[in-house]
């Protein structure tokens, strides 16, 4: 169930983390939504492959299979201390599920968060951050919980001004409130503010992490996110498409390294919120793309180019943003978070997992 590459991935991980921070892990029971999803998958496969290290008592993973059922579940399940359930974090009572009262810490991503999708289940992707959120909150407002681990996001930064690039956690943000990416960016900003006055009224340890540009195993080759879409293309042997010009800029975090990150908000113990990313090499999507066609050749042999094409999607590009790179001085400092893996080694170790997946008939 974890290829060769998954295990020294997950082990790095585990590295990463202090002494202190893998104590509060120890004997807990940690609720997880929005399980079947890219970070759901690498989140799950660390805690089951450090179950006895950790000594956990129970993971519960929820989600509402609305993308799919991936196969993994299924054997993950067999395990006792991982109680799978089928669950709506929008209209189900959190109430209902048995082990909601033991719960110590609680991570809460259940969201649609490529935008060919939240466009797609815009409403369902604005309750989840909005209402599922609340219904959290409210339930464990008043709990002895260890940690609640918010997903946000680098989009309810929009699209910064140059001067605020590298991006700090204190810009504003440039978001349009009525674009066709609004579902997904004001219900991230408004769970934001639901964080930061849950905790200020019920002093809960909220830990709020806004990632950037994460990639790696876990993420399904349909995900229709740049990353996904370069290595399907590669699979495929198709010519990898850019849907651009080329010019936007990201850095990219290899997942590996931004795991390690929201354990460690998650485990801070008290509310803060922080970019979880890398802050370099920012590269074009150009550049990007010639990274995955290297990687693609030596891995598999891959013999395509690097083209330029246009979406049949007409708001694929609407309020994209040109430029998206973190300022994690502020992660480093608290959280001690140092992110090692670049892009090059990572879209590596993206491919190569992918390959072992495929040889090994795994399905991700």
């Amino acid at each position: 169930m974890i290829t060769k590459s998954l295990e020294v991935d997950l082990q790095y991980t585990y590295n990463k983390l202090s002494e202190e921070e893998i104590n509060k892990l120890t004997d807990s029971t940690i609720l997880i939504t929005g399980c079947a999803g890219f970070l759901g998958y690498y989140f799950i496969h660390f805690l089951y492959k450090f179950k006895d290290d950790l000594k956990l008592k129970k993971v519960v993973c929820l989600d509402n299979f609305m993308l799919g059922y991936p196969k993994w579940i299924d054997e993950i399940g067999k395990d006792k201390r991982f109680e799978v359930k089928k669950f709506d974090i929008i209209k189900d009572k959190i109430s209902d599920i048995e082990e909601a009262d033991t719960v110590d810490f609680i991570i809460h991503m259940a969201s649609i968060a490529s935008p060919i999708f939240y466009r797609k289940y815009p409403i369902e992707t604005l309750d989840a951050n909005i209402w599922g959120l609340r219904s959290l909150l409210d339930y464990y407002a008043e709990k002895e919980i260890k940690g609640f681990l918010f997903f946000s996001s680098s989009e309810l930064y929009g699209d910064p001004s140059p001067e605020a690039v590298p991006t700090s956690e204190e810009y504003y943000g440039y978001v349009s409130a009525t674009g066709p990416r609004s579902c997904y960016d004001e219900s991230k900003r408004f769970g934001e503010t639901m964080c930061m006055l849950f905790a200020e009224k019920y002093n809960m340890p909220i830990g709020v992490a806004r990632p950037f540009n994460n990639y790696g195993p876990g993420m399904k080759l349909n995900d229709k996110r740049v990353p996904a879409d370069f290595a399907k293309n590669i699979i495929d042997g198709n010519n990898i498409a850019i849907l651009s010009n080329g010019s936007p800029t990201r850095t990219f975090c290899y997942i590996a390294d931004s795991i390690a990150g929201y354990f460690k908000v998650m485990l801070h113990g008290k509310y803060d919120y922080f970019n979880i990313g890398i802050e370099k090499p920012e590269i074009t999507i150009t550049q990007l793309a010639e990274i995955y066609k290297k990687a693609g050749k030596e891995i598999f042999d891959y013999t395509g180019e690097v083209i330029f094409n246009s979406s049949e999607d007409k708001d694929y590009l609407t309020n994209n943003p040109q430029r998206r790179c973190p300022s994690i001085d502020k992660a480093r400092n608290i959280l001690d978070y140092n992110p090692e893996i670049y892009v090059e080694d990572g879209v590596y170790r993206f491919l190569r997992f992918i390959k072992e997946s495929t040889e090994d008939n795994l399905i991700w």
